[in-house]
């Protein structure tokens, strides 16, 4: 981990409630999409990203404007998703740990657009609420590293749940970097970072249909989505914002 990064708090993997207990965000999730409360939030953090983080996202001509789509960032912050949610006036389902589910903050994430996963455990009911976003034509976010990075570096390999998404479901994958956000945990100390965003080339491959995504497709999968997200953030990295606004995915 960096020197000046401060350290998380260590995570709790396994949630030991009934997922009967999830069963409500589940549905409403698959039923219908982020309600008031996303539209809320996002002017509320809008403000905060724009004013503290001068948050700019280039390649937003890239994200398609209909259609089912999984937005694929790296993931070093909380606030990955409200930075994210800047670059496009489509609204984000966002998959997160069951653990936040809990009253009355709960409310607020199902109605705007979260639903949970248990970790540390066999999710299918998530997969299955990915599915009836996605055939509904909806549009959601997925970290391809599972969990916050707790290092303020990339990860060395993808988990394999991004590539079971695109085999199964054909729908459009676009790599995402979020450069800068490592340094978001260091609030307390003052620090507010200057984010970047980098929307990349989309990319599809052929529905295959849930259940039929093997765990090595998927890894292989997931592992290239990775590998453009790599390649974004170096661009931020070692161009800045001059080399994200040129980038295109020809040159």
């Amino acid at each position: 981990m960096a020197d000046d990064l401060v350290k998380l708090k260590e995570q709790v993997y396994i949630d030991p409630r009934p997922k009967e207990l999830f069963d409500k965000y589940h549905v409403r999730t698959r039923q219908k999409e982020p309600g008031p409360a996303y539209d809320v939030v996002r002017l509320v953090t809008s403000l905060v990203g724009l004013g503290f983080y001068r948050t700019v996202a280039y390649g937003t001509e890239r994200i398609p404007a209909a259609g089912p789509l999984v937005i694929a960032p790296n993931h070093f912050s909380n606030f990955d998703h409200f930075f994210m949610g800047l670059g496009t006036r489509r609204k984000i389902h966002f998959m997160a740990k069951s653990q936040m589910f809990k009253p009355p903050i709960d409310q607020v994430y199902a109605n705007g657009g979260t639903f949970p996963v248990r970790r540390g455990q066999r999710d299918d009911e998530a997969f299955e609420t990915v599915h009836a976003i996605l055939d509904r034509g909806g549009a959601m976010a997925m970290y391809c590293e599972g969990g916050r990075s707790r290092t303020g570096e990339l990860a060395e390999r993808a988990k394999p749940g991004i590539g079971r998404i695109a085999i199964e479901s054909g729908a459009t994958i676009l790599p995402c970097a979020i450069h800068g956000s490592s340094h978001v945990r260091n609030l307390k100390r003052g620090h507010f970072p200057k984010i970047t965003i980098l929307f990349g080339e989309p990319l599809r491959w052929e529905r295959q249909g849930p259940g039929n995504a093997g765990r090595d497709a998927s890894q292989a999968v997931a592992d290239q989505v990775f590998d453009r997200i790599k390649t974004l953030y170096s661009i931020v990295g070692d161009g800045g914002r001059p080399a994200a606004k040129a980038w295109t995915p020809e040159g």
